[in-house]
């Protein structure tokens, strides 16, 4: 731990965008009310997901995982970054930091292996789906969960051992709203070269190994869908995959622009927007467009309602 102005370091300032105050007051209103939907949305998913039968499927299994993820993610950096912009205190401790970066860093790890986990579900129940419960068997669901989550931290463990333990030179001040690997890079006082090639090979593994995964399933599944005689079962089966590639495309591309570049080529001003998009939008989107939206979820939300009333009436 760095020593500042011969005293015991013992936390950051976080800057967030603390030189436009007007910015700061409306962006609070803004994300208190996307944290709530997000909030609500992810919740609905995880308990309807478990409640309601019909959804104890591969798809609503890894569904349920993500959305549990975006809940913590939102709740990791939001409460936080909230915080900051309501009041003039915009510090956290250095045990904060770290606590912040281990878990942010982490759920971004098992979100990018999610996501080419339901990728591949996608394309066994559409280009195999006489097999796809042999294929798609509980067991192997689990297997493949449990993975996404011990690679996630497994590698946030490692980037953040590397990046806590970087000389800081009495530094700190991060110009962001929460802690994030590039940002605590450039505050380092040390030649950060190696953390800096670690990290984007990482990077390269966690974003675009499964992003090509994503895509090659999702090539085959529109091979799939173009031999359907029915035209509305191409539109409805093309209207899916195009909304779910949509979530994809939002997510990695906006992590692809933080960490595969180095830090020293960044512009603060929009890696904080892409962090603020990252942390708030897709955690928003992904209820919105997977599950809410169709038709499974919509009559289990009619079936627990429905439950509910008669329970009171009786």
């Amino acid at each position: 731990m760095d020593r500042a102005n011969g005293s015991l370091f013992s936390g950051f300032i976080l800057l967030g965008f603390s030189n436009r105050p007007q910015l700061e007051t409306a962006l609070f209103a803004v994300i208190l009310l996307i944290y709530f939907l997000s909030f609500l949305g992810n919740s609905t998913i995880i308990l309807l997901s478990v409640v309601d039968p019909h959804l104890h499927t591969p798809m609503y299994f890894f569904l349920s995982n993500l959305s549990f993820m975006d809940l913590c993610l939102t709740t990791c950096t939001v409460p936080q970054t909230l915080f900051n912009f309501k009041g003039k205190d915009k510090t956290i401790t250095y045990g904060g930091c770290v606590t912040q970066l281990f878990i942010a860093l982490g759920l971004g790890g098992v979100e990018c292996v999610l996501l080419s986990v339901m990728a591949y579900d996608r394309y066994a129940a559409v280009c195999r789906p006489l097999h796809y419960m042999v294929i798609m068997h509980p067991q192997l669901c689990l297997q493949l969960v449990i993975t996404a989550w011990l690679t996630g931290f497994g590698n946030s463990m490692v980037q953040t051992a590397l990046t806590m333990t970087l000389p800081l030179c009495g530094r700190n001040r991060l110009d962001h709203f929460f802690c994030e690997v590039p940002v605590m890079l450039k505050l380092a006082c040390t030649n950060t070269f190696i953390n800096e090639a670690e990290l984007f090979a990482v990077s390269v593994f966690f974003l675009v190994v499964p992003l090509s995964l994503i895509l090659v399933s999702y090539g085959h599944i529109t091979h799939a869908v173009l031999k359907i005689k029915s035209a509305q079962g191409r539109r409805k089966a093309f209207g899916t995959c195009g909304s779910h590639l949509l979530v994809v495309i939002i997510f990695f591309g906006t992590l692809i622009s933080m960490y595969l570049q180095p830090p020293s080529s960044y512009s603060q001003e929009v890696n904080k927007s892409i962090a603020l998009f990252y942390t708030l939008v897709t955690p928003l989107l992904n209820p919105l467009i997977y599950t809410l939206r169709n038709k499974e979820v919509k009559s289990s939300l009619r079936r627990i309602i429905g439950r509910s009333t008669d329970s009171r009436k009786s």
